[in-house]
């Protein structure tokens, strides 16, 4: 997020208008426009009459807000430039922000007027012209920027050399070779030294803004330059506290008794009126207090005792916070969650306060919970036990479990109040309601396996409850306790035997805990259960689908007919006792957390790169106006994938624009550039000599959505290489013959556009008839969106169609076939692939199992062949020891971009079903390579 002037400065609407009407009044020009409005606002704002011609403007300004286009008035708002009212000057100003991309070579008309400007005897004029400068991110202008620039830097107004700080960091985003060669850090670094202490924080935050950009650190915070900002943070405003606060969480003291001095002038901070400025302080006291700790003097801050009243003085502000907004309340404790795992002192004797509130939101009362559970010690769980007890009779579901949950980590953190939870989830089980028990069975589960052997005498109330669970972690975790402790069940068998009736029904991870507790009970009573298990392991190995119960059915299966004694130790042995996960981040990661204190990251729990991708600086800069000094983060969007992006979203890359139901402009050679910035699909080797593979063709448009045309589709790749997207166009009940379509893609994961917008039908397709119609794609980088992280690729490609003669748009989607993008080199030397395939980590690992195969797709020559086809390339193959009939085959393959992607199948002669397990980097598009694989088996 950018940096924001610490002192505001009157706004382009600001002040009393001089168009008649007070400050409300301007509400009148957002009134709808009348046919002709457009020749009328030309006509005035070319109007003598001052009054007039501000007026035309803010109507302008009210259009461009409310989304209307109105770059059509560039040429004639822009004469308005020239004048000395600063109202309208800033008004202009602002129009020239938000056009100044779309109009470059008109904006440099500007120019003069800005140097001009630039030099006013009025501050507020030249601050106004070097901050529009700036924000017009087109790069002939900058080049104008840098001498007035140089002059605002070192102008005698505050006002103008605090803005101009901020401009600098705006330059480095576009140029940043430019702001080294003209000494603009240097400045920048000069104006810490500044009298003025909004000077001074506007000027942090540009080194700061900067550092973050470059990735190299800019601030040097020295020791003389550590007095200056300790000095100007009692005399700035509060954003520009924030800024210092921020640059100083980011400095390492040289020794104790530094920090202690740095802690000693933050303290008063967190007495403040603004949340975010007592939190910044609270993340520079963190930050210091491990320095602190180090120090050894006695009665010093960094002893024991010191560090404790520190800690005193932390837990007020944090208290205070909780009495804010809900909103301001849930980043506050998303911040303490954080800050309690770090250090649970600071809020030990304050756990009342995270009491739950019958009128909190739900996320609040959920996030207190979780620190409650965190800060829950021998000393206070009775009173944490009575008000969990109390949640678990609310009305919202969620809420209750949540709470139900919480009695049982308890029991898990605190050893000798264990059995007092028990007690509490017992009354609660007596409750019958439905959820709470099943809730209570789910989190006993867990106590049993913390303290073995120790509350096993409640194993009959459960067993009385079973009637109540239908949820599978329930029914799962009920399994467990009556495998576990069958010897203590005098009716374990027939327990077992009511969840067998349905085994075929079951959640995958019900079926593994049936199959698990069926062999622990044949092994502790083989008499009565023999034919039990017999039955169960029919079920696992001959009549399931999911590869994980059968190779477990196997493996049990094995065991006990080979060895049983073995088996009684692998299924009976020891389990190690699981541990209390309350403080369960990485020591690592918390330090980066608590680092990142005030910012999202506290609030996501997650490293800063986790969800911001830096974007690359290019030379037409970032898309907008003044959209802040730090456009160098990209949020990463998740909106709904079925609906289309609006109208404005979309590229013209491609030519016209579909997605608008009014007219279309078809330009014949509509090519996009294909650049090297954000090429996910470059250009890249392909065969010539190969055949054509056949594009799998969908139903894609229903002829009642589409004036009486059927349409079918699929994507292929080309001899050439390239992609085509192909279409079955079937006129099945339209009088006018289909003779020219215009197609057009909103943005998608593949970043693909049409070379050529034009479909022409040679001949006509008449009423009956259909045609085969190939659109070659290309790539675009402006139709690429990012994929949200940890979220596969979404493999939908949303296409409008434009009937040319019945101006009829409609729109489908259709799922991309990845093997498209595969290309001929995309074969691994073996050694290559094994070091790959072994540097993969597992958690990045894909399986599924392909089921009712055709004949083709069980023989591994037949499977690699029918690969080849698709640049899909068998590596290596091999028997598995010790299964006769099973082989197992690995394949690799690569997209244009260098992605790779590597592939184990696994085959087993007379069955016609494979396993597939694929590994790749690319864990986004890893979903679809997958699909590709098993799409490419499944066909004949």
């Amino acid at each position: 997020m950018a940096p924001k002037d610490t002192s505001s400065s009157s706004s382009a609407g600001g002040g009393s208008s001089s168009g008649g009407g007070g400050a409300g009044s301007d509400s009148r020009f957002f009134t709808t426009q009348k046919k002709g409005e457009m020749h009328e606002l030309r006509l005035e704002l070319h109007s003598t009459d001052r009054t007039v011609k501000v007026d035309a403007v803010k109507k302008v300004i009210a259009s461009m807000t409310v989304g209307k286009d109105v770059s059509g008035l560039f040429t004639d708002v822009l004469n308005c430039v020239q004048t000395g009212n600063i109202e309208l000057k800033k008004l202009v100003y602002l129009y020239l922000i938000n056009y100044a991309k779309s109009q470059p070579e008109l904006t440099l008309l500007a120019v003069n007027t800005f140097v001009k400007d630039a030099n006013d005897p009025n501050p507020l004029i030249r601050a106004l012209a070097v901050r529009t400068m700036g924000c017009i991110r087109v790069d002939r202008i900058t080049e104008y920027l840098c001498e007035p620039l140089g002059r605002a830097l070192r102008d005698e107004d505050p006002y103008v050399r605090k803005t101009a700080a901020v401009c600098v960091a705006k330059l480095y985003d576009i140029a940043p070779e430019l702001v080294r060669e003209r000494g603009f850090l240097e400045t920048l670094h000069d104006l810490i030294s500044d009298s003025n202490p909004s000077v001074v924080a506007n000027g942090v935050a540009a080194l700061s803004e900067i550092s973050e950009t470059s990735g190299r650190d800019v601030m040097k915070i020295t020791p003389s330059v550590l007095q200056k900002l300790l000095a100007a943070l009692n005399e700035c405003t509060e954003w520009g506290q924030v800024f210092i606060l921020d640059s100083l969480a980011k400095y390492t003291p040289a020794e104790p008794r530094e920090a202690e001095g740095i802690v000693e002038r933050v303290t008063p901070r967190l007495q403040h009126a603004n949340s975010a400025v007592v939190m910044s302080a609270v993340k520079v006291i963190l930050s210091y207090m491990d320095v602190m700790a180090g120090s050894s003097g006695p009665g010093g801050t960094g002893s024991a005792e010191g560090l404790r009243a520190l800690s005193r003085k932390l837990a007020p502000p944090l208290v205070t916070l909780l009495n804010s907004e809900p909103e301001i309340q849930y980043v506050a404790l998303r911040n303490i969650n954080l800050i309690v795992q770090k250090r649970p002192s600071i809020l030990e004797n304050e756990i009342k306060v995270f009491f739950c509130k019958y009128n909190d939101p739900i996320y609040v009362k959920m996030e207190k919970l979780e620190i409650i559970i965190k800060l829950v010690s021998e000393r206070n769980v009775d009173q944490v036990l009575l008000e969990l007890k109390e949640y678990a009779t609310e009305v919202d579901v969620d809420f209750v479990r949540k709470s139900v949950s919480a009695i049982g980590r308890c029991a898990v953190k605190l050893e000798r109040a264990a059995e007092r939870c028990i007690g509490v989830l017992l009354e609660l089980i007596q409750t019958k309601v439905n959820y709470v028990v099943q809730e209570s069975v789910i989190v006993i589960k867990d106590v049993f396996r913390r303290y073995p052997n120790r509350y096993e005498s409640i194993i009959a109330t459960l067993c009385d409850n079973l009637d109540t669970l239908d949820e599978p972690q329930a029914k799962a975790s009920m399994v467990w306790i009556i495998g576990e402790y069958a010897e203590r069940i005098d009716n374990a068998d027939e327990l077992l035997d009511t969840f067998l009736e349905t085994f075929e029904e079951e959640d995958p991870a019900v079926q593994l805990q049936l199959l698990t507790a069926t062999v622990k009970c044949f092994l502790k009573n083989p008499e009565e259960t023999q034919d039990m298990v017999q039955r169960v392991l029919d079920l696992a190995t001959e009549e399931s689908d999911n590869p994980d119960l059968r190779d477990r059915g196997f493996i049990y299966w094995r065991l006990l007919s080979t060895d049983p004694e073995a088996a009684k130790l692998v299924v009976l042995g020891d389990k190690p006792v699981i541990e209390d996960d309350t403080f369960r981040l990485e020591p690592g990661l918390l330090d980066v957390l608590v680092g990142q204190i005030a910012t999202l990251s506290s609030i996501y729990h997650r490293p800063p790169e986790a969800f911001v991708v830096r974007a690359k600086r290019g030379g037409g800069g970032a898309p907008g106006g003044d959209l802040g000094v730090g456009d160098v983060g990209e949020e990463i969007e998740e909106g709904d994938e079925e609906e289309y992006e609006d109208e404005n979203d979309v590229d013209n890359g491609g030519g016209g624009d579909l997605l608008d139901m009014g007219g279309l402009s078809v330009n014949d050679n509509a090519t996009p550039s294909v650049g090297d910035g954000g090429d996910l699909f470059g250009a890249g080797p392909s065969p010539t000599d190969a055949p054509e593979p056949e594009a799998r063709m969908a139903k894609v448009c229903a002829p009642e959505k589409s004036g009486g045309i059927e349409l079918w589709a699929g994507f292929s790749r080309g001899t050439n290489g390239s992609v085509k997207l192909e279409l079955d166009v079937r006129n099945l009940s339209s009088n006018v013959p289909v003779s020219n379509l215009a197609v057009q893609l909103n943005k998608n994961a593949f970043g693909l556009s049409p070379a050529n917008q034009q479909i022409q039908c040679n001949p006509p397709i008449p009423m009956g008839g259909s045609g085969q119609q190939t659109v070659e794609l290309v790539n675009n980088p402006g139709m690429l969106i990012q994929v949200p992280p940890g979220q596969p690729a979404s493999p939908q490609i949303q296409v409008a169609i434009k009937n040319m003669t019945t101006g009829l748009v409609f729109y489908f989607a259709a799922n991309f076939a990845l093997e498209a993008l595969f290309v001929a080199d995309g074969a691994l030397e073996r050694s290559v692939f094994i070091e790959s395939w072994k540097g993969v980590d597992d958690k990045k690992e894909l399986y599924g199992t392909v089921g009712d195969l055709p004949p083709s797709s069980t023989d591994i020559d037949k499977v690699a062949a029918k690969f080849k086809l698709h640049n899909i390339f068998l590596i290596a193959r091999r028997p598995v020891p010790g299964a006769e009939g099973q082989e197992v085959a690995y394949f690799s393959m690569k997209t244009t971009t260098g992605m790779v992607f590597m592939a184990e199948l696994t085959f087993k002669r007379g069955v016609n079903a494979a396993k597939v397990c694929l590994k790749t980097e690319n864990v986004a598009y890893g979903v679809q390579a997958k699909v590709a694989l098993e799409n490419l088996l499944r066909s004949q």
